[in-house]
């Protein structure tokens, strides 16, 4: 299938990036991974990709400021957000929509399943 939509998954902890991109593969998506945020931000802008799942608490760069630099820019700004983090207090979850993001998952409150669902609205808008 030449038009797997790719979606780049900027997550620090190394076994739910892989469970995510295993669920993800399964459902027929293209993942990159990017373990911190200043790669997350390189990747984002050398190869843009359809969705982006963002953790907030990262090395190097925090989440909420790779989304402000991604909707910042003028030819990235379209991709869709959807920030995925254990940070559950209602001014991070405001933040991260104010700054753009199109959703906010809590991890412990999702399964990888519900995660997808959200993935899969997010790339039809």
């Amino acid at each position: 299938m030449a038009n797997k939509k790719n979606i780049l998954l900027v997550e620090d902890d190394e076994f739910l990036a892989e469970l995510y991109a295993t669920k993800l593969d399964l459902e027929a998506y293209e993942v990159t991974l990017a373990s911190d945020g200043e790669k997350g931000l390189k990747m984002i802008k050398e190869n843009p990709p359809d969705l982006i799942l963002l953790d907030i608490i990262l090395p190097k760069m925090d989440g909420f400021e790779v989304l402000k630099a991604t909707k910042a820019d003028k030819n990235l700004k379209t991709i869709p957000v959807i920030l995925l983090t254990n940070l559950s207090q209602k001014d991070e979850v405001r933040k991260g929509l104010e700054l753009g993001a199109d959703d906010y998952l809590i991890k412990a409150h999702f399964m990888p399943s519900e995660v997808v669902k959200k993935i899969k609205q997010a790339i039809k808008k």
